[in-house]
């Protein structure tokens, strides 16, 4: 031990380059780190662009209302604002429904990069969208176009990413509680429960989601309007077994 000592006291300087060593090895891995977030982040706007440049897949069914325009531009124009809704549409279906908030959180985050870059998208076609009483010109005819285009895409791209990633970006905590949150909702706007079982588990939903997921007004509306929707009554019928009361003298 000692000797331990003496060598310690001869070069005690050694610790200084040692404990250089040691800081530049924790910086190079949260750099390292940081640089592979900023690339996966690279990654996901690259894929974004790249959709955007390319035409919307679609069903062979049906064909994208922006993918061909006929020339006929009242008849343009009205498809385009078809599109334009069909996309809004998708889009409520998940703000409005609380279930796909819980299920699919991703699509109602304005801090994911996929999400935000559909909210610019929206943003734009709805400032470019003519009013029920206007006719574009053909230049602003196609500046509408390519908004709705790049509408439709950055929302086919944040929802196909939503639904990949799901509920990954909590802690197995909080999955525990969304997961929670999904089997209480089921019970909250299920007919065949109490009154007084669907408001307990919908306060519980709104407990368990706490500090979690961000449910807007109009979802809590439409939530609460299925929470306090009545027991279906059941019509009276006399019994086949009982003869039907006699008429009055």
């Amino acid at each position: 031990m000692q000797d331990f000592w003496n060598f310690a006291g001869d070069y005690w300087w050694l610790v200084f380059p040692i404990f250089g060593m040691t800081m530049g090895a924790v910086n190079a891995r949260s750099k390292h780190r940081e640089v592979a977030a900023r690339r996966r982040h690279k990654e996901q706007l690259e894929l974004l662009a790249a959709r955007s440049a390319a035409p919307v897949p679609v069903a062979e069914s049906a064909a994208s209302p922006t993918a061909a325009l006929t020339g006929d531009d009242d008849g343009d124009q009205r498809r385009l604002v078809e599109a334009h809704d069909d996309v809004t549409h998708r889009w409520l279906e998940y703000e409005l429904d609380a279930a796909k908030v819980i299920s699919y959180p991703a699509m109602s985050d304005g801090r994911q990069p996929l999400t935000a870059a559909f909210l610019r998208a929206k943003k734009v076609a709805d400032n470019l969208r003519p009013r029920a009483d206007e006719t574009l010109s053909a230049a602003r005819r196609r500046e509408y176009r390519d908004a709705v285009t790049d509408y439709e895409v950055a929302f086919e791209v944040a929802e196909r990413d939503a639904r990949r990633v799901k509920d990954a970006a909590f802690s197995p905590d909080e999955r525990k509680r969304l997961d929670t949150a999904k089997q209480l909702l089921s019970v909250a706007t299920d007919q065949a429960a109490t009154p007084n079982e669907r408001q307990l588990a919908y306060k519980r939903v709104r407990e368990e989601i706490e500090g979690l997921i961000w449910l807007s007004d109009e979802a809590v509306d439409e939530l609460e309007k299925k929470v306090a929707l009545e027991l279906p009554r059941e019509r009276s019928t006399p019994s086949a077994s009982t003869p039907p009361p006699e008429p009055a003298p």
